[in-house]
């Protein structure tokens, strides 16, 4: 199996029996690259993934993707289709809210929540437990709200952990934020999600063109016994350790 950063908060995960493409916002090319040369390209079916309506996590020209190919399936947050109604409207697809969930011969998917706005996913590929949390983050702004703001903040995203922890304890692959605009504390979140859950393998996004280092998340990810993906461009292939 085979993770593929794409851009920002999209990933595609590559396996002989499916393929799966996370919150698609541009290619590694902007308009071209591997999506578009590569995935499309490949014979197994493909699923399109897309968390919320924000157009850094919902790109419309998914739905191109079927000139190219017939075999994808597009799961898409339900909100998309009230805020982004006039592009999904004639589209074939699963809508998943919070508590939602779709399967098949091929994976089982799970619609968790979101401390922003839509859903975060948890799928099953091949016996792999795979979660991109779309916008779930410990979005504290710590620089920008007062001590009661910010521990709010954190008590709603350690809310829906909590949430999560009812169905799943582990994770095989997790992608998760960790944004540059929160400062010192970009990877809160991320650590906080590692105290959580058993994870084997953290893959950092939300971060553009922007990945940068954080000792924190470093020490957290020794600590725990987890591999920390060192996403650093577009494109960047990482063969993954099962």
């Amino acid at each position: 199996m085979e993770l593929v950063y794409v851009f920002h908060s999209g990933f595609a995960v590559l396996s002989d029996k499916a393929s799966l493409l996370f919150d698609y916002y541009e290619d590694t090319d902007k308009d071209h690259g591997f999506v578009h040369e590569e995935l499309l390209k490949r014979p197994e079916p493909l699923y399109v993934f897309s968390s919320h309506f924000h157009q850094d996590h919902f790109n419309p020209e998914i739905f191109k993707f079927k000139e190219k190919k017939d075999n994808i399936v597009y799961i898409l947050s339900a909100d998309i289709a009230r805020k982004r109604s006039k592009y999904v409207k004639d589209q074939d697809y699963i809508k998943l809210r919070k508590g939602g969930s779709f399967e098949d011969d091929l994976i089982k998917v799970k619609a968790f929540g979101s401390t922003d706005i839509g859903v975060s996913f948890a799928v099953n590929l091949e016996g792999k437990e795979i979660f991109h949390s779309g916008d779930l983050n410990n979005w504290h702004w710590m620089d920008e709200s007062t001590q009661e703001e910010w521990h709010g903040y954190e008590k709603s995203y350690l809310d829906e952990l909590s949430y999560i922890k009812k169905d799943k304890q582990s994770f095989d692959l997790v992608m998760f934020p960790v944004d540059p605009r929160l400062h010192e504390e970009k990877s809160r979140g991320a650590r906080q999600f590692l105290d959580a859950f058993n994870v084997k393998v953290l893959a950092p996004m939300h971060f553009w063109d922007k990945p940068e280092d954080d000792e924190k998340l470093l020490q957290s990810a020794k600590e725990h016994d987890v591999l920390l993906l060192n996403i650093k461009k577009r494109g960047q292939k990482f063969s993954l350790p099962w």
